[in-house]
């Protein structure tokens, strides 16, 4: 059930175009279905509909006239709220509707239950699906009702009364969501030809540039820059920047003057100070490794510096998780400006709906995410490789995420977040499988020989035993095989490789575990070659580990298709 809650002047006007039946259309047969007392003239079932309904306002009214002669009567009187039942939901009596309305009027503060000075209400039914209830806010003693976040205390009840009445549970949000365009923006971009509103092809603009831009001065550069967009930037008399606000070119009002929108007026989190905050908490992207002649690759660092985000949302707490969530939004936000032109509806729609799951009630403790964010703003510089194998990398990572950043909303009942995160993955998904198809095909076609293709399907089986079927039975069971292969050949051990690459749970949650693990390889097999010496510890130490686990002894290590560790003295 949903709640809609608004104020007015006029309790004649309102209750005229509540049993009206001419203008609205679903006004088919208005009635009370409750009143304060049980007792309210009721227009719908007299005789003389004028003079029953001039008796219902007078009644209604009756409190705040003799609030007005005292001059205690507020201007917005009227306390109007409709309620309307999800589709798919039964209809209920008016006996059901009655009660519901009774649980409103008292969880809102119109009329406590038990409180004889309750304010004068009554619910009108003119549809199957729903009802409104008209109030007048001035109580019995003549004092103003306290109604103070009635929105979110009718939600909470409806919540209750859907689980009792059996209903479909309604996703509910926590006020955190950016404004949807109104009415007449929508018309207006609708009569235009334009896809998209002013307000929403600004909050697309501003977020991009928000994930691209190092500093707040950057971030008002860059916008200064956007073709089609007026920027106004205010500042304090200090000449610090106090806030922005943005327009499109062409986009006026009747005077013919720029409709602006202000940061916050486009999401909450878009505001100066709030961006501000974002873009003062970012590291240096990570350099090269000491004594390597590489160049770092920043696609392989934006998806290490993103697989931190899933200890955080299994392990830290709340405001670094919820710190985190938003920079991989920021990542996400970013991608449709790096990709492939056929990938990129797909990752705009990702970046629209995760926008959503980006933030909530928990406030995020932004220096936590601060490497990530570092890593996101190298990826400017980066182009998609050219065999696109860095986009894959980072979206197959990207994909995992937003699984396990919509079972951490779900454990907090952030529903809305839980649905976007859910239509999320799906363009991501859309997305990686596009984007994966050409260098997956590049890397099976450099499938080694069959005594190659063994050893490691021999590894596979003793590394991971509980994925060991899927991952050779994959059509991508060659591209992984020749990753490992191409990293032994330059220096690595596939089988410390396989074992780091293996540590991370996600694994639980791939679709396909070669794939994951073919790029997981990749990137672990970027960095330098351990010395022969640093092998040799490694080989010992994984021995050890391996023996421990099977009450062996370190010297006789018993796994099929593994060579003893060389020894150097």
């Amino acid at each position: 059930m949903i709640a809609k809650i608004g104020n007015g002047k006029s309790t004649a006007g309102l209750i005229r175009y509540l049993f009206d039946t001419k203008k609205a259309k679903d006004h088919a047969d208005p009635h009370l279905v409750a009143s304060w007392d049980g007792f309210a003239p009721d227009p719908g079932r007299a005789d003389d509909f004028d003079a029953t309904k001039k008796r219902l306002v007078a009644d209604l009214d009756l409190r705040v006239k003799q609030a007005r002669r005292l001059g205690r009567a507020p201007e917005r009187h009227v306390w109007h709220c409709s309620i309307r039942a999800a589709p798919g939901d039964r209809h209920l009596t008016d006996a059901e509707w009655a009660d519901i309305a009774r649980r409103v009027v008292a969880a809102t503060g119109i009329a406590p239950e038990g409180d004889p000075d309750g304010c004068r209400w009554v619910a009108v039914r003119h549809a199957d699906d729903h009802i409104h209830i008209a109030a007048t806010k001035v109580r019995g003693d003549l004092r103003t009702a306290r109604h103070w976040n009635d929105y979110l205390k009718a939600d909470k009840e409806l919540a209750a009364i859907e689980k009792e009445y059996g209903l479909k549970h309604v996703v509910r949000g926590d006020r955190t969501a950016a404004k949807r365009p109104t009415r007449a923006e929508a018309e207006k971009a609708r009569r235009t030809g334009k896809t998209q509103t002013s307000r929403e092809r600004l909050r697309t603009t501003v977020r991009q540039l928000v994930s691209l831009a190092t500093s707040p001065e950057e971030f008002l550069h860059l916008l200064d820059g956007v073709e089609g967009v007026l920027v106004d930037v205010q500042h304090f008399p200090s000449g610090d920047v106090r806030g922005y606000k943005v327009a499109v070119e062409g986009d006026t009002n009747a005077a013919g003057e720029p409709i602006w929108f202000s940061g916050a007026k486009l999401a909450p989190d878009l505001s100066f100070p709030k961006i501000r905050e974002r873009l003062t908490a970012i590291d240096a992207p990570p350099a090269a490794e000491p004594g390597s002649r590489r160049r770092p690759n920043p696609w392989h660092q934006a998806t290490a510096a993103a697989e931190h985000i899933l200890h955080h949302l299994d392990h830290g707490d709340d405001e670094a998780a919820q710190a985190h969530i938003a920079a991989l939004g920021e990542a996400i936000d970013v991608l449709p400006l790096l990709a492939p032109s056929h990938l990129r509806p797909h990752l705009q729609q990702a970046a629209v709906a995760f926008e959503r799951a980006t933030r909530s009630r928990i406030r995020a403790q932004q220096d936590q995410a601060r490497a990530l964010r570092g890593a996101v703003r190298a990826l400017r510089t980066a182009p998609v490789i050219s065999d696109g194998s860095g986009l894959a990398m980072f979206l197959d990572i990207a994909v995992l995420i937003v699984i396990a950043t919509a079972r951490w909303h779900q454990a907090r009942r952030h529903d809305q977040q839980v649905a976007a995160a859910h239509q999320t993955l799906a363009h991501l998904q859309t997305a990686y499988r596009q984007a994966a198809a050409g260098p997956l095909a590049a890397l099976a076609q450099r499938q080694p020989p069959a005594r190659a293709m063994e050893r490691h399907a021999q590894r596979i089986l003793v590394i991971l035993p509980d994925h060991a079927q899927q991952v050779l039975d994959d059509p991508a069971w060659p591209a992984l095989a020749a990753v490992l292969t191409e990293a032994e050949n330059a220096g690595h051990d596939p089988e410390q490789l396989l074992q780091r690459a293996a540590r991370h749970r996600t694994l639980d949650d791939a679709r396909s575990t070669a794939r994951t693990l073919t790029w997981r390889v990749q990137r672990l097999a970027a960095r330098q070659a351990p010395s022969a010496r640093a092998r040799a510890a490694q080989a010992r130490t994984s021995v050890a580990a391996r023996a421990a686990q099977h009450g062996q002894t370190p010297s006789s290590p018993s796994q099929p298709g593994l060579a003893a560790p060389a020894r150097h003295r």
